[in-house]
């Protein structure tokens, strides 16, 4: 008997991620990574400039990387929209 695998979507921010990617982020961003900050997607985010660096906390179920700023604030990246790199 065949085995069908579910794929589930999740629509955020008009991104549709599957399940399988959602795990993809987390095992490339897991708890602790530094990143730095290129550019954000959203341009009323000035508190944060290109080269600030924060540690990622956690990937949530829509994909949104959450990073707490050395700078103090805590944001969300969102993959493909915001552009930055792992440092470290």
């Amino acid at each position: 008997m065949a085995t069908i695998e579910r794929t589930v979507f999740t629509m955020y921010y008009g991104r549709v991620y599957t399940q399988a990617f959602i795990r993809h982020l987390r095992e490339r961003y897991p708890e602790g990574t530094r990143v730095e900050l290129e550019s954000l997607y959203d341009p009323c985010r000035a508190e944060l400039k290109s080269g600030d660096k924060g540690t990622v906390r956690f990937v949530d179920a829509y994909g949104k990387i959450f990073v707490d700023w050395d700078c103090g604030i805590s944001l969300g990246l969102i993959y493909e929209d915001d552009v930055f790199r792992i440092i470290e």
